[in-house]
């Protein structure tokens, strides 16, 4: 039968050939729609880092003293990483499809180990000069690094195991929130990496600030490939968009539920006395570095619902613009950040610094007009590179990017 999956001297193939384009288009498209959606979020935040970057933001954020426009957009980025790490296990099963198991773990460790590379000697120094160098940032880009070289080995577990393996990271990491090493504990900076976010002193004067710690990251990739099977070309879109409804609505659910009880999952929320924006501001503001079971509830919910609404309108101009981002998310997340050094190394060095040692703007409305006016100039070459990409697929190097 043409829905059929055969395996063939070890490789993995499908009758995509035979499967309708639209169908085919209506199930990838909506995948880079949500990453290039994920994108275009980010650039919010990192407006916000560049031009407050003299205000301090707690994790998670102080409804008391923080700005509520600040604490809201907080936590309308927070979406990003964990959606997109978990389209990144997605998009690791979606490549196992079609490539034999040693392809599929090559591709994963080769582009894991890459992405080391790109935080450590691109990324963090673009950083020195605004925060005391010299700092490695042991950020996303690191941790995704690291998720998908342990992805190349885990994998290899039944679906079943891989699921409950990263339900138990996701779900019950919190409960080891109360191990706290010190920096003379010769298992402090394996603890750093892994779920503790703090400072390890390097030889010469270096460190490394373990922002992301991996081990709940390392779960939501995991259930991210988990999910892989949902998107294979034999499966009814109405099937597919079913269990992404019930599962986004399930977990946004769960996260009302368990953050009214304030008993589990991160720091409790309060109530600012005659002040409900503030009040709300308190609730929807989780832990993120690491991230609790209350951040990632509602944010890997909330991704769950876009794919399945991004399928439903997948022939919109909305989808089309937004999978241009989502095809080259590696060229426009160094892009912008780029961009946006250069911008504040050239405002640092024309106005001189006027909060501290840094440079910024008072008013928060200035990110948010940033934010407009950069969309476009970011878009036309992002849009380049995807086609690029697309029309290169003979260049090898192109695919990690």
């Amino acid at each position: 039968m043409a829905s059929n999956a055969s395996m063939v001297q070890g490789r993995v193939t499908t009758s995509t050939a035979r499967t309708p384009a639209a169908t085919v288009a209506g199930r990838l498209q909506n995948i880079d729609a949500l990453r290039g959606f994920v994108m275009v979020l980010m650039l919010l935040d990192h407006l916000r880092e560049t031009w407050f970057v003299y205000i301090n933001v707690t994790d998670p954020f102080d409804a008391r003293t923080g700005l509520p426009a600040m604490g809201i957009a907080r936590f309308i980025v927070s979406f990003c990483a964990p959606t997109f790490v978990a389209l990144t296990g997605l998009g690791a099963y979606l490549f196992s499809i079609h490539h034999t198991v040693q392809e599929t773990t090559g591709f994963l460790v080769k582009r894991g180990l890459l992405l080391i590379a790109i935080e450590l000697c691109f990324l963090s120094p673009l950083y020195w000069g605004i925060v005391p160098q010299p700092t490695f940032w042991l950020q996303v880009i690191w941790c995704i690094g690291i998720c998908m070289i342990a992805l190349a080995a885990l994998m290899r577990l039944p679906r079943p195991v891989l699921v409950g393996l990263g339900l138990v990271l996701v779900c019950f990491h919190n409960l080891l929130d109360p191990i706290r090493l010190t920096q003379d504990d010769p298992f402090f900076p394996i603890w750093a990496l892994l779920h503790q976010r703090d400072a390890i002193m390097l030889p010469l004067g270096f460190v490394a600030k373990t922002t992301y710690p991996i081990l709940p990251w390392l779960g939501v990739i995991s259930l991210g490939f988990g999910i892989g099977p949902w998107f294979r070309p034999e499966v009814d879109p109405a099937t597919r968009q079913r269990r992404l409804l019930l599962l986004g609505g399930g977990m946004i659910l769960a996260f009302v539920l368990l953050r009214l009880l304030n008993i589990y999952g991160d720091k409790p929320w309060y109530v600012v006395d005659g002040d409900p924006v503030r009040t709300l501001v308190s609730f929807i503001s989780m832990t993120k570095y690491p991230p609790s079971l209350l951040f990632l509830l509602p944010t890997l919910g909330g991704g769950a619902l876009l794919l399945a609404f991004f399928e439903r309108i997948k022939d919109s101009a909305l989808i089309g613009a937004l999978a241009v981002f989502g095809g080259a998310p590696m060229f426009f997340y160094l892009l912008h950040l780029s961009v946006l050094r250069i911008l504040y190394h050239s405002a640092l060095a024309v106005w001189g610094p006027n909060h501290g040692l840094n440079f910024g703007f008072d008013d928060y409305n200035w990110v948010f007009l940033w934010y407009v006016a950069m969309i476009v100039p970011l878009y036309i070459p992002t849009a380049w590179f995807a086609r690029l990409k697309r029309r290169r697929r003979d260049i090898a190097w192109l695919k990690y990017f």
